[in-house]
C-alpha cells in the first residue's frame, strides 16, 4: 500500500510556475500612473491653478444675499399714543419661467383658486404669467398672512411669498390730513409721512451668506452695507384734543354744509400745536378711497382773505406808530371811496378803537388805515406771522401773500384795514393770535413735541402796554356784548375776534363767505389759542361769530378742562 502511494506521487505531473511578462506589467503600471497623474493634475488645475469657475458654480448654488427687515418708524402723539404704525403683511410673486418649465401653468384649478382668493379676474392673473421669458412679476402685494398661507399650500412651482409691511393708522380719519399716507412701497406721499419720509424710512442691512441644501445659513461671508434704522417721531399733537376737535368739526360740517372746516389749537406758552383737524376727511387705511382733494391739510395749504380777524393787528400798528390813541372817537357812519361804499353789519355812529374792535367796524378801521403808511401795516402783519411760512417742516405749506405796492389807492388802503387784499393760511392766523395772547411776544409754532429746555423764548414785536389794552378790548368782543358772544365759555374769560370775509373769485367777489373766530383763553392768563374757519357755509348763517364761535367754545372748553386750567371768571361760573 505504501509502495503504491509512493508510485502515484512519482507519476503526478508537476505544476508550472506562471510566466513573468515584463512588458505587460510595465504597461499596467504606466496606465495606473498616468491615471493618477491625470487626476492629480486635474485636481491641481481645478483647486489651485484655476479654481474660479468651480467657485463660481458653487456659489451659484449656495451663496445668497440677505437683507434685514426694514420697518418704517412709528409716529406718536405727545403722550406716546401711536398714530401711524407698520404691520407685517405678505406679497405674492411669480417666476413665470419656472411656472412654464415646471408645468405649473397647466394646473388651471390652482390658478383659479389663486385668482379667487386674491379677488382678481382669472384672465388677469393668467395674463401676468403668460410670458415664459419673465423672471419676476407681482400677483398682489400687502395681502394677509391667511391668504399667503393658503397660496403656499397649493404648492405651485414658481409661486412665492415674501414678507413686507403695510402702514396702519389707528386713529383713521381723525388725523388723516395731518399724518398723511404712504404708497405701496412704504414711502410717504402726504402729510407728516411725506414731510419726514427720510427720517421715518429704514435702510436694510445687506449681508452675503452661504446656505446648505436645506436652505439653512451655515456661514456669513460678509456685509455689503450696514443699513440705517428708522427714526420715530413724536408730534406735539394731543390725540385726546385731536379727537374732540375732529368730532366738533365733523358735526359742524354736517350741520352747516360748508365747503370745508379747519381748526387749529396751540399752546400759547410753548408754541406747540395740540390739534389740527379738517373736514371733510378720508380713511387713510382704505387706499381705494384716497382722493388728493380730501388729503390736503387745509390748515397749512389753503389761503384766504382773513377779514376782521386782522383788525386788532392793524389797530396795534396804528397805536405803535402814534397815528391815533385809545381815546380818539371816529366817525363810523358809511362813506364812499370813489364808487365803493364802506359799510358795517353792526351799525354805530361813532366809537373809539375799543368800540371798533368790539363791534367789528369796517368803517372805523378804514378811517384809521387811510391815515397810515400801508407799508407800516404790512410790516406789523408780517411781524405777527401773517404772510410768512411758519417752517413747521410740513410739505405743502403756503406762504400766503401780503401786498407790496409802490403806489396804493385809497380803496386799497381802506380795505386792508379790515382784512381784504391779503391772503393768509389758518396756521399763520394761529401764529398771530399766539403772539397776541403772549402780549406781543412772537413765538415760532411747532408740530413736534418740545422738551422743557427747547421752549422758545420768543421775540417781542409789539409794545406790552398796547397789547394789554388790546386784550381788554378783545375780551369785550366775547363777554361784553360784541360780535363773538357765542364763543363764551362758562367759568372762563375769553378774548378773541370774529371775521367774515367774502370769497374772492375771478373778477371780484362772489356770494359765499368765510366765517372765522380766532381767540385765546383764559384771557387773564392765556394758555391756549384757537382758530376755527368755516369755509362757504350753506346753512345756519355765515357770520364768523355764528358759525365759528360755537366751534371755538366747544373745543376750547374741552382743552381747558382736560388740562385742569383753573377758571378765572367767577361771575359766569356762578351763573
Amino acid at each position: 500500500m505504501a509502495a503504491r502511494e509512493s508510485k502515484n506521487r512519482r507519476i503526478r505531473p508537476k505544476k508550472d510556475k506562471p510566466a513573468y511578462i515584463g512588458w505587460r506589467f510595465n504597461l499596467v503600471v504606466a496606465v495606473v500612473a498616468v491615471a493618477f497623474l491625470s487626476l492629480f493634475i486635474r485636481t491641481a488645475w481645478i483647486q489651485v491653478i484655476n479654481p474660479d469657475r468651480l467657485i463660481y458654480e458653487g456659489n451659484l448654488r449656495s451663496v445668497r444675499n440677505l437683507a434685514s427687515e426694514a420697518t418704517r418708524g412709528t409716529i406718536y402723539d405727545r403722550n406716546g399714543e401711536p398714530l401711524a404704525i407698520s404691520v407685517p403683511v405678505r406679497a405674492i410673486y411669480v417666476d413665470p419661467k419656472v411656472v412654464h418649465e415646471k408645468g405649473s401653468i397647466e394646473n388651471k384649478e390652482a390658478w383659479r383658486a389663486i385668482a379667487e382668493v386674491l379677488d382678481e379676474p382669472y384672465e388677469s392673473v393668467m395674463e401676468k404669467i403668460a410670458n415664459p421669458n419673465k423672471r419676476f412679476v407681482y400677483l398682489q402685494r400687502q395681502v394677509t398672512e391667511a391668504i399667503a398661507d393658503y397660496i403656499e399650500k397649493l404648492h405651485l412651482e414658481g409661486v412665492y411669498t415674501r414678507n413686507e409691511y403695510r402702514r396702519f393708522y389707528p386713529t383713521g380719519e381723525i388725523n388723516a390730513q395731518l399724518i398723511g399716507i404712504t404708497n405701496i412701497d412704504d414711502h410717504g406721499i402726504e402729510g407728516v409721512e411725506k414731510s419726514f419720509d427720510e427720517w421715518l424710512t429704514a435702510t436694510p442691512s445687506k449681508k452675503k451668506v452661504r446656505k446648505d441644501a436645506r436652505g439653512n445659513v451655515i456661514e456669513t461671508l460678509g456685509y455689503e452695507s450696514e443699513g440705517k434704522p428708522a427714526g420715530d417721531i413724536t408730534l406735539s399733537i394731543d390725540q385726546r384734543l385731536q379727537s374732540i376737535a375732529y368730532r366738533a368739526v365733523k358735526s359742524a360740517y354736517e350741520e352747516r354744509n360748508p365747503t370745508s372746516i379747519t381748526l387749529v389749537l396751540a399752546d400759547v406758552q410753548t408754541g406747540e400745536i395740540l390739534a389740527m383737524v379738517n373736514a371733510p376727511s378720508f380713511n387713510p387705511n382704505a387706499h381705494n378711497s384716497y382722493e388728493s382733494q380730501r388729503a390736503r391739510n387745509r390748515a397749512i395749504t389753503d389761503t384766504y382773505e382773513p377779514g376782521s380777524t386782522v383788525k386788532p393787528i392793524v389797530a396795534i400798528s396804528a397805536l405803535q406808530h402814534k397815528i391815533t390813541n385809545w381815546n380818539e372817537v371816529f366817525d363810523t357812519r358809511p362813506f364812499r371811496i370813489y364808487t365803493k361804499t364802506i359799510t358795517d353789519s353792526h351799525h354805530m355812529a361813532s366809537g373809539n378803537i375799543a368800540d371798533i374792535i368790539k363791534y367789528s367796524s369796517n368803517i372805523g378801521m378804514a378811517r384809521i388805515a387811510l391815515r397810515m403808511n400801508p407799508d407800516d401795516i404790512v410790516q406789523t402783519l408780517s411781524d405777527f406771522g401773517l404772510g410768512v411760512k411758519q417752517d413747521l417742516g410740513l410739505v405743502g405749506e403756503a406762504s400766503g401773500m401780503l401786498p407790496h405796492r409802490r403806489r396804493w389807492s385809497d380803496i386799497e388802503k381802506a380795505t386792508i384795514g379790515f382784512g381784504y387784499g391779503l391772503r393768509i393760511s389758518p396756521i399763520q392766523l394761529t401764529s398771530a393770535y399766539v403772539t397776541i395772547a403772549n402780549m406781543g411776544i412772537h413765538k415760532p409754532l411747532s408740530i413736534l413735541k418740545l422738551e422743557s429746555g427747547q421752549y422758545p423764548a420768543g421775540q417781542r414785536v409789539a409794545d406790552e402796554k398796547i397789547m394789554r389794552r388790546m386784550a381788554q378790548s378783545l375780551e369785550t368782543v366775547v363777554g361784553g356784548g360784541g360780535t363773538g358772544s357765542q364763543a363764551r365759555i362758562p367759568g372762563y374769560t375769553v378774548a378773541g375776534k370774529t371775521g367774515t370775509a367774502k370769497v374772492a373769485v375771478r373778477g371780484g367777489y362772489g356770494k359765499d363767505y368765510v366765517g372765522t373766530f380766532a381767540g385765546y383763553a383764559p384771557a387773564s392768563n392765556p394758555r391756549f389759542a384757537l382758530v376755527a374757519i368755516v369755509n362757504e357755509p350753506k346753512k345756519g348763517g355765515f357770520y364768523g361769530g355764528v358759525v365759528a364761535g360755537p366751534l371755538f367754545a366747544e373745543v376750547m372748553s374741552a382743552a381747558l378742562q382736560l388740562y385742569n386750567v383753573p377758571p378765572d371768571d367767577l361771575k359766569t361760573k356762578a351763573k
